[in-house]
């Protein structure tokens, strides 16, 4: 083979890849842009209960090294989650380790949101951090940018309004389950 028709090949596969994983990038930061926000308050909404109101107050007064220390917390606890779900992929146990690995992903983001929320006064009293933040805010938009005008970005953004709006009807969920579960039964 030609050095020329491996590049050739290389490109071809470039191209036949870059939009399902430009695809599968849009739904995971469709995810992360809705799911912040959502999760966030939704643990907020937890901290009525007294003792994880005390334990907010306590972590949103913070000095900032303890902050910084306290907003890496989820990564570092749910490292060994993500590891322990791909040891179960590797062991044949696929659809429980994706369960394992989205419940960590969904998890960890809501721990993640609402521990920024708290820490973010004294995250924001930290020099460098203050500078990856910023330069974090401005590539994010920049490539919020891009992937806004691409087509796996408007299907993906698609998709989502059409499982929000189903969400909003009461009889979508049960329809879907029967119809999977007609489906799941004629497979067998």
């Amino acid at each position: 083979m030609t050095r020329e028709a491996a590049a050739q090949g290389w490109r071809r596969l470039k191209r036949a890849l870059t939009w399902p994983l430009a695809l599968l990038a849009a739904l995971i930061i469709l995810f992360e842009e809705y799911a912040w926000d959502e999760l966030s308050a939704a643990l907020g909404r937890l901290a009525a209960w007294p003792p994880l109101a005390a334990l907010e107050r306590r972590i949103a007064n913070l000095p900032p090294w303890a902050a910084l220390a306290m907003f890496a917390l989820p990564a570092a606890l749910l490292l060994p989650v993500k590891l322990a779900a791909l040891f179960l992929i590797g062991r044949g146990h696929a659809l429980l380790g994706l369960l394992i690995i989205l419940l960590a992903k969904l998890g960890g983001t809501a721990l993640a949101a609402r521990l920024f929320t708290l820490t973010r006064p004294a995250l924001m009293r930290v020099g460098w951090f203050v500078r990856l933040y910023n330069g974090f805010v401005y590539w994010r938009g920049r490539i919020f940018e891009r992937l806004h005008a691409s087509a796996p970005w408007r299907l993906a953004h698609a998709l989502a309004g059409f499982f929000r709006r189903g969400a909003q009807r009461s009889s979508f969920w049960p329809r879907i389950g029967r119809r999977l579960a007609r489906r799941w039964r004629g497979r067998r």
